[in-house]
């Protein structure tokens, strides 16, 4: 019982970090550091598959990008809770909005968002993922980058 309520502490710290650097930029700012090359995905809510990733990855604008990412951040970080629950197509779904903002997110974050991506879907199966700080370590790549291009 002391784990679960160590990594339900960790995961409120951590979506209290992710949400804290929600504030986007206006839709005309670029974020700091992004490549301009490769293609998005095509959910519903993002360009086309044959708009090139720009600054803001596979989103129209900065906010929207910002927005998305800070969502799914912290719903990684609320991913074992959902489990919890024991709600299995909500928490798949869940899994599988994460993995496509990871395709969407930004060249300059691809890498950290698909390891916050992988550690989150691993702690639900192995909650030392929390306890031994792993969790931490994969999302602070990305809060670094929601308080440098979102804040």
């Amino acid at each position: 019982m002391k784990n679960f309520a160590r990594m339900l502490t960790v995961t409120s710290l951590s979506a209290a970090v992710a949400l804290t650097a929600c504030t986007a930029p206006p839709a005309g700012s670029a974020p700091s550091s992004s490549n301009d090359s490769g293609a998005s995905s095509s959910p519903a809510a993002a360009p086309e598959a044959s708009t090139p990733s720009g600054a803001f990855g596979g989103f129209a604008t900065a906010a929207e990008a910002c927005k998305a990412i800070s969502v799914q951040a912290t719903g990684a970080s609320l991913l074992p809770m959902s489990a919890a629950q024991g709600k299995t197509a909500e928490l798949e779904q869940k899994k599988a909005e994460l993995s496509e903002t990871a395709q969407l997110v930004p060249d300059s974050l691809k890498a950290d968002f698909a390891r916050l991506n992988e550690v989150a879907v691993a702690g639900l199966t192995d909650q030392t993922v929390y306890s031994s700080g792993k969790f931490q370590e994969a999302i602070a790549p990305v809060n670094q980058w929601l308080a440098s291009n979102c804040a």
